[in-house]
């Protein structure tokens, strides 16, 4: 199952023109959507839309659906904020969150975006949620390691030589 093609709608419209061009040489839907790193039936769709409304069926649409809130530069902006540790922007812990981040758009721009929706929007730009790994403040690795070397051995069970080991013969079948 091929993705559909993501880029600026220039770039794609771009990639539809130079596929009919291809055609128009006589290249095969299949050479040109190799070339393309497309599918054939794409390019087949494509030559269809040329046949019925000429180089205007080519023409890239405008996106349906609401426009975003943030601009493409906005959008940039906010991920190179993500470079910066929270506590840049006033926050008092290392951590970036959804609602930060929101509450970081609104500040800047006065742009309202939904916390719940803030995830998905970075999973879409590479994001991932991180859990940060909890480790006491008193935690001392090196007391931690003595003990490990030195007490736990003395108290950790082991099993007696000079004892049978004994099954239950009801529970194990035997």
């Amino acid at each position: 199952m091929c993705m559909r093609s993501q880029g600026p709608p220039a770039e794609l419209e771009h990639r539809r023109v130079l596929a009919i061009r291809r055609i128009l040489e006589g290249y095969t839907a299949e050479e040109v959507a190799d070339f393309l790193d497309v599918d054939p039936s794409s390019v087949r769709r494509w030559r269809a839309a040329f046949v019925r409304d000429d180089w205007a069926g080519l023409q890239a649409r405008a996106i349906p659906g609401r426009p975003a809130k943030l601009t493409r530069t906005q959008e940039k902006i906010v991920l190179r904020w993500l470079d910066d540790p929270p506590t840049a922007f006033g926050f008092t812990t290392e951590l970036w969150s959804a609602a930060r981040l929101g509450d970081l758009i609104r500040q800047e721009w006065g742009i309202q975006l939904n916390p719940r929706y803030l995830p998905d929007w970075l999973r879409q730009r590479g994001f991932s949620p991180q859990k940060p790994e909890r480790v006491p403040h008193e935690r001392n690795e090196e007391i931690i390691a003595a003990w490990l070397r030195d007490d736990w051995p003395r108290i950790k069970k082991t099993r007696r030589l000079d004892r049978p080991v004994s099954f239950s013969s009801t529970k194990a079948g035997f």
